[in-house]
């Protein structure tokens, strides 16, 4: 009895090994298979199964994409990651690789038939994601801001991403009611008691994930640039030991958030430190090394899509 047991399982496992052939190296569908083996097709479907199993094929990845699918996996290691995505870099600098990885990771919470509650900041690459997104119905959906989207003197930014995206999936938007950062102390305080502004972070603090853009601390850094901080404001930050930015909050190389310059005034909501919910940081390019690096180590985000040659400077 044993015997013919053991019979039947080698006969089994050269089915599988057969079946495996077809289907990995002969590239028959799995209707093929069980024609040309008189099975069924959840039978055909079945014996590939053994044989992944049972470890009768072994595979290799000969394709671009296993770099970066290893370096992933050591970044997700390193930095005890939920989540993490490396695209090839563009030689010509261009964040479309970035915006469209994001935008498939982005879409399968998108497509949930549950209520979900998505938060983001803004910026160019979020944006970049968000213009990937095709239009969709998902009304039962919650698209909420961290961070606002005005100068102090009401000029607004031009990387706006939550009202864009609820427009292209007809889902309601919830934008913070603030600017990004206020005159004062004072009006960042009066600004944060307002019921729009406490239905926003309740939201956010409910939020499944959350997107954010990740930004250097430079002279035309994207906070200088885009009109939210002014050049004494950039220079006392960089004075400050700031390397990067995330929804506005600067942070030292260490990832701490600075206690002192613009962070005073932020009229957004704040972030978490360490990270306790799903925050994937979206940004690439090697001027951001060090914005991304310590923004790793302070625990900021705990997710990340990036670049290729950022990702293997920082693991170097």
């Amino acid at each position: 009895m044993a015997k013919t047991r053991s019979v039947q399982r080698s006969d089994k496992l050269d089915l599988a090994a057969r079946a495996a052939w077809l289907y990995y190296i002969a590239d028959n569908t799995q209707e093929e298979i069980a024609t040309k083996l008189n099975v069924s097709r959840q039978a055909a479907q079945r014996l590939v199964a053994l044989a992944v199993s049972e470890k009768l094929i072994k595979f290799r990845l000969d394709h671009p994409l296993s770099n970066c699918i290893a370096i992933a996996e050591a970044m997700r290691d390193k930095f005890e990651l939920s989540t993490c995505e490396v695209v090839p870099a563009s030689a010509d600098g261009s964040r479309n690789g970035l915006a469209v990885c994001a935008a498939a990771h982005l879409e399968t919470y998108l497509v949930a038939k549950a209520p979900t509650i998505i938060a983001f900041s803004s910026g160019q690459t979020l944006r970049g994601m968000v213009e990937q997104i095709p239009s969709m119905n998902q009304p039962q959906h919650k698209i909420v801001s961290i961070v606002g989207n005005l100068a102090h003197y009401g000029r607004a930014g031009r990387h706006e991403v939550v009202i864009h995206l609820s427009e292209r999936i007809d889902a309601e938007a919830y934008p913070v009611p603030t600017p990004v950062i206020a005159a004062s102390v004072k009006e960042r305080r009066l600004l944060q008691t307002q019921q729009a502004f406490i239905t926003v972070e309740s939201l956010v603090n409910q939020a499944k994930v959350t997107f954010v853009g990740i930004g250097n601390i430079s002279w035309n850094a994207p906070l200088h640039e885009s009109g939210f901080i002014n050049d004494k404001e950039i220079a006392e930050l960089m004075e400050l030991g700031a390397v990067g930015e995330v929804a506005g909050w600067a942070y030292d190389k260490h990832g701490t958030l600075l206690t002192k310059g613009t962070n005073t005034r932020i009229a957004g909501v704040p972030l978490e430190q360490p990270v306790q919910r799903l925050t994937i940081g979206v940004a690439g390019g090697l001027h951001k090394k060090e914005a991304l690096l310590a923004a790793l180590k302070g625990r900021l985000i705990n997710g990340l899509i990036t670049d290729e040659a950022v990702a293997e400077s920082i693991l170097r």
